[in-house]
C-alpha cells in the first residue's frame, strides 16, 4: 500500500496518447475515458448514517460536528467538472451535487489565519489541500454523482470533490476538515506523491518526474 509511488515509478510509460483535439482541457500525459475507474486502497466501510459524522476542527472558534441529516438539509448545487487521476485517466463533463465547499466555510468560523485544510477519511486517510483551493465554485462536498447517490466505492455518503487537482485530493468517505495554518503533507504526499498535484502541470511525484504507466487505470473496476 505505501510502495504504490514507487511501484509506478518504476513502471516503464508508453507516450502519451493524448490528442489534440481536446484543446486545452486533457492535462498532458491523460488518457480520455467515458468510464469511471475504481481506485483505492483498503476496505470499503459500511456506515450507519443515524451515528455518522462530520468534524470540523483546528484553525476555528468553535469545533463542529455535523451529522448526515444535517449536512443534506443544507442548500445544495449541482455542478460538472473535468477529473483528471494520477494514474494517467481523464473523464469530461461529470455531474455531481452537493455542498458548494465556500457556502459551507461560512458556517465554521475559520480564523484568518487559517491557509490549508486537512481532509480526513476513512480508513485513517488523510490529504492535504491549501484552503485557496477549496474556494473554487466547483469544489463540493458531494452527495451524488450523475443524478444518484453516491455507490459505496465512489464515496457513499460523502466526498470532496476538487476537480482542478489530481484526483486523490478528492477524498473519499470524508469524516474530519482540519484548519491549518501551516502545509502537512497526508498519506499518499507522506509516500511520494507531490503535496500540490495540479494535472496540467504534471504534479504527480515529490521527487524526480519519472512517467505513471499509462495503462495502470485500465486493470482497475469501472463503473
Amino acid at each position: 500500500m505505501h510502495n504504490k509511488a514507487e511501484r509506478l515509478k518504476k513502471t516503464k510509460s508508453p507516450a502519451p496518447k493524448a490528442g489534440a483535439e481536446h484543446g486545452d482541457r486533457l492535462p498532458p500525459g491523460q488518457v480520455l475515458t467515458e468510464k469511471f475507474p475504481i481506485l483505492h486502497e483498503g476496505e470499503v466501510p459500511e456506515y450507519d448514517l443515524s451515528t455518522w459524522d462530520l468534524k470540523v476542527f483546528g484553525e476555528v472558534e468553535e469545533e463542529k460536528v455535523f451529522s448526515f441529516a444535517e449536512l443534506q438539509a443544507m442548500p445544495q448545487v449541482n455542478t460538472v467538472s473535468d477529473i483528471h487521476c494520477v494514474t494517467r485517466w481523464s473523464k469530461f463533463d461529470t455531474p455531481w451535487e452537493g455542498i458548494r465547499f465556500s457556502d459551507f466555510i461560512k458556517l465554521l468560523g475559520v480564523k484568518p489565519e487559517a491557509k490549508y485544510v486537512m481532509i480526513h477519511a476513512d480508513h485513517d486517510y488523510e490529504t492535504n489541500v491549501p484552503l485557496e483551493e477549496l474556494m473554487h465554485d466547483d469544489v463540493l462536498l458531494a452527495f451524488k454523482f450523475n443524478g444518484e447517490p453516491l455507490t459505496p466505492k465512489h464515496g457513499y455518503p460523502l466526498r470532496l470533490v476538487v476537480p482542478q487537482l489530481y484526483f486523490w485530493k478528492s477524498a473519499k468517505w470524508i469524516r474530519g476538515l482540519e484548519f491549518m495554518k501551516e502545509d502537512r503533507n497526508g498519506f499518499w504526499e507522506v509516500n511520494g506523491f507531490h503535496h500540490f498535484a495540479d494535472p496540467f502541470k504534471e504534479q504527480r511525484f515529490s521527487g524526480e518526474d519519472i512517467p505513471i504507466p499509462e495503462d495502470e487505470w485500465t486493470k482497475k473496476e469501472f463503473d
